[in-house]
């Protein structure tokens, strides 16, 4: 991989790692799944420079722990290409990205990125559209990316609207993230029963620990089906000093514990990792 150049003349961007506290699997249509979720960021984030370059195409660059075997059809490249395609864009533009947030996770850290960038167009002003338009790009490039357009609490429901909260409680995260990693795709083709909605008034209370520990990860025991192994990590989460509860993010198969505590939780990753080492672990906090 490219190394990243000097930060001279960029913009700086942090794309902050996404998890879901709770996913509801409602139905299926006929591509996609309707899910329902409780959403937050972390503080975790890769780090995105960004300038205009004169040339005939963009440059994506990608640096760091986890920026390894990242196809090259990815989520920035391909929001690039929509925006060319509906001359939102006049100008072409240098991306360097260090990627710090692991693949297959959970974390939607590339859905993340190109939500990030997206952002910093309209911000800039570099792109004019509206927001049906904004929305109709997102969802052409994934169906994360518009949770990522605010670094926010957000309740998606189960008819694909999101809203937004600030000032929740903040929880303390340890991350774990197996050697495994989990496809979506595969994930979401396994699923055989439906929940019944229970998002459909988001309210600011979701958000509250003790509504949060009676809520679940659908997907979840698809995974630990799968890969039976991750059962080992998440009961040893479970007793390492007392979380909240211990959940999967997504379609996995990064488990996420949540404290109360940054004490605790920086203990908890402390003797995670002496006992854990060949797992990547991270201590964190939403934002």
């Amino acid at each position: 991989m490219a190394s990243l150049a000097p930060d001279m003349g960029f913009d700086k961007i942090k794309s902050f790692a996404k998890i879901n506290l709770a996913l509801n699997i409602i139905s299926k249509s006929t591509k996609l799944h309707r899910i329902e979720s409780l959403v937050s960021f972390i503080d975790l984030h890769d780090k995105i420079l960004i300038k205009k370059i004169k040339s005939n195409k963009h440059i994506i660059i990608f640096k760091g722990k986890f920026s390894k075997k990242i196809k090259t059809d990815n989520t920035v490249l391909k929001l690039l290409k929509i925006l060319d395609q509906k001359k939102l864009i006049n100008h072409k533009f240098l991306i360097q990205i260090d990627k710090r947030i692991p693949q297959k996770s959970g974390l939607g850290g590339g859905s993340m990125n190109a939500a990030n960038i997206l952002k910093y167009f309209i911000k800039k002003k570099i792109i004019n559209t509206n927001k049906k338009q904004i929305i109709e790009i997102s969802n052409l490039v994934g169906s994360d990316v518009i949770l990522g357009l605010e670094s926010t609490h957000s309740v998606l429901t189960s008819k694909n609207k999101i809203k937004r909260f600030k000032n929740c409680p903040k929880l303390y995260t340890l991350i774990v993230m197996p050697k495994i990693g989990c496809s979506s795709k595969y994930i979401y083709s396994k699923v055989k029963q439906f929940d019944k909605i229970k998002f459909a008034i988001p309210k600011k209370k979701m958000f509250n620990p003790e509504f949060l520990k009676k809520m679940s990860n659908s997907l979840e025991p698809i995974v630990l089906r799968k890969y039976p192994d991750l059962k080992k990590i998440k009961n040893y989460l479970i007793n390492l000093r007392s979380p909240i509860f211990v959940r999967m993010t997504g379609s996995g198969s990064a488990f996420v514990s949540y404290y109360f505590s940054k004490n605790r939780c920086d203990k908890a990753h402390e003797e995670f990792i002496r006992d854990n080492k060949k797992y990547w672990s991270i201590s964190s906090k939403t934002i």
